[in-house]
């Protein structure tokens, strides 16, 4: 248990995980008991399929055994026939899936949460609700806004990614929050929409080939972010612009339901009307707006 006397922390090699849960003390007791239980062999889990998780997501491409990983492949096929991506563009979100499936299977809950660095699995049950932070980057807390997700929105997974996040990019956002029926689907899709977050060519925009940062990566030679300079405005427009065209074809298959967009101070908010009041960004004056 966190200091906090409320969160739960499970960590095991790359995996980290705050849990929390919201009922009654004895239900919440059940709740944390089945997540820890669960978190055991998650990792033993996914090494054991990694080789399989690392290959590009095709058709016919054979299917994993584990429910992880079966999650992760389902998270990421709709994307396949686009773009590159393997199914451990989806490892976080269905991780935080998993244990909160655990959680909710074991206890009654009002509403609970699983956070795995940063890509969230929520439960909801009528009239609850949650308030979500997004930060500028995911490696500090800077809060450029935030979201309420309600008990009747569709939205139960919320993941962020971006150049300066722990895991390797080939954009240039400084972050991209999206907001998905799953925490998968909301993981898989945050990657796809950080990756076409760019300038290509640029030269301030520094990139090395993941292979040379981690032998094993399953980006393989591909260039991956590591360094971003200044941009000029219309260079800011350029890179979120074909972001948010990614994000509203994917908002348009319901892949995602919103998604905002942030790079050098300047965001982009996807979302359509059903989602209109999930998104509150700061106006210039300091004031929380809609979006």
């Amino acid at each position: 248990m966190l200091p906090d006397g409320r969160r739960l922390h499970l960590q095991d090699g790359p995996i980290d995980v705050i849990v929390e849960a919201f009922g009654q003390l004895g239900e919440i007791d059940l709740a944390y008991r089945a997540a820890a239980g669960r978190f055991v062999s998650v990792l033993d889990e996914l090494c054991g399929e990694l080789a399989f998780l690392r290959r590009p997501a095709c058709e016919n491409g054979g299917l994993p055994s584990g429910a992880i990983a079966r999650r992760m492949l389902s998270a990421v096929m709709p994307h396949a026939s686009q773009t590159f991506i393997t199914p451990m563009a989806a490892v976080a979100g269905a991780v935080a899936q998993e244990i909160l499936e655990s959680m909710i299977l074991a206890a009654k809950l009002s509403r609970a949460y699983v956070n795995d660095g940063g890509d969230i699995a929520l439960h909801l049950t009528p009239g609850e609700k949650f308030v979500v932070g997004m930060v500028e980057c995911p490696n500090r807390a800077s809060l450029f806004g935030t979201t309420t997700i309600r008990s009747r929105d569709p939205i139960r997974g919320i993941a962020t990614s971006g150049w300066r996040g722990r895991s390797f990019s080939l954009g240039i956002a400084d972050a991209v929050t999206v907001m998905a029926d799953t925490a998968a689907m909301a993981d898989a899709a945050a990657t796809v929409v950080a990756n076409a977050v760019d300038v290509p060519g640029h030269p301030t925009i520094g990139r090395v080939r993941a292979c040379e940062l981690a032998p094993d990566s399953d980006l393989g030679e591909r260039l991956v972010t590591q360094s971003v300079g200044e941009l000029a405005p219309v260079e800011i427009w350029d890179a979120l612009e074909a972001g948010a065209r990614i994000a509203e074809t994917l908002r348009e298959s319901e892949l995602i339901r919103a998604a905002a967009l942030n790079l050098q101070g300047e965001t982009r908010v996807i979302g359509g009307e059903v989602c209109s009041h999930l998104l509150d960004i700061p106006t210039p004056n300091g004031r929380m707006e809609n979006a």
